[in-house]
């Protein structure tokens, strides 16, 4: 395995890489520049300003990539790995080639399936964070909630991928407060546990979304919630309807940010869930060292 190689998780609307020295993190770089800000498709171009400093010190540095800079719309589009799916399997459909200034760079396909639901299903960048998963807490099974924009559930067993099902979570939370009528005309927004806990716990009565999500309005003019609490109600209720699909008792990790992970912490002390955090960029930086482990044969 080489010494020093460059880790990146490359999604929607951010961009994120890790310098690496074997499977430690030495640096890091975060920057608002997912694939939708990418212009012309200058994907090489993007990606060599992104990650100069570290290749003018290292030279042409390894590059093992993740996320949907594998998309249809990202840099190489690479085929979904189908479930049941283990590490071998990423590895056998990864997408191999070389950078314009010569590093070695790969792609890590996503993963594909049905879900519980019977829904056909997809990811790009959490199979990552689930192998990296089970690498820190070894375990014959795992039930994961990845939280973000698209949340995932998912199971894995003896080290596969078996299912998962998709939610979106974040993304319908930031539709309402930021271009629905329930955000409109709000004051700036404070976090507020009482609201958030309210809305928790009103999405646990099983309602129609579409009916509980007007509670926002209709609390918010009764008083009941105040005007700058109205995304802290929301958060509770996008949450609080994502983890009603869960049967009371399980265990669950959950994969994230502290900050998002606390908040689903939070709502499931109102549901019987029991959910361990772990931290997100750890798993993913776990499960990148391992793929990339494979590609040098040192696995």
């Amino acid at each position: 395995m080489k010494k020093y190689w460059i880790a990146v998780d490359w999604g929607t609307t951010n961009f994120r890489a890790f310098l690496m020295h074997e499977a430690q993190q030495i640096e890091r770089v975060s920057h608002p520049c997912g694939l939708l800000s990418v212009e012309n498709t200058r994907f090489a171009a993007t990606l060599h300003a992104l990650l100069a400093p570290w290749l003018n010190r290292y030279g042409e540095l390894p590059v093992m990539m993740a996320g949907m800079v594998g998309s249809q719309q990202g840099w190489h589009e690479v085929p979904y790995s189908p479930q049941p799916c283990g590490a071998g399997n990423l590895l056998d459909r990864m997408h191999s080639f070389t950078t314009p200034w010569g590093s070695r760079a790969w792609i890590v396909p996503g993963v594909s399936g049905t879900s519980p639901f019977g829904q056909p299903d997809v990811m790009r960048g959490e199979e990552v964070q689930l192998f990296g998963l089970s690498q820190l807490h070894p375990a014959e099974r795992h039930f994961a909630l990845l939280p973000g924009t698209h949340s995932k559930h998912a199971e894995m067993a003896d080290g596969q991928i078996i299912r998962f099902s998709t939610f979106m979570t974040g993304e319908v939370f930031s539709l309402l407060g930021q271009h629905s009528l329930l955000g409109k005309g709000l004051p700036e927004q404070q976090e507020d546990k009482t609201a958030f806990l309210l809305g928790a716990k009103t999405a646990l009565r099983g309602s129609p979304f579409t009916h509980l999500i007007f509670s926002a309005r209709t609390r918010r003019l009764a008083g009941e919630i105040a005007s700058a609490h109205v995304h802290s109600y929301l958060s509770g209720l996008t949450i609080g309807y994502e983890l009603l699909t869960l049967p009371v008792g399980q265990h669950a990790w959950v994969v994230g940010s502290p900050s998002l992970t606390e908040r689903y912490q939070l709502a499931a002390t109102l549901t019987g869930l029991t959910l361990t955090p772990v931290n997100g960029d750890d798993c993913f930086i776990r499960g990148l060292s391992h793929l990339f482990s494979l590609t040098q044969g040192n696995a």
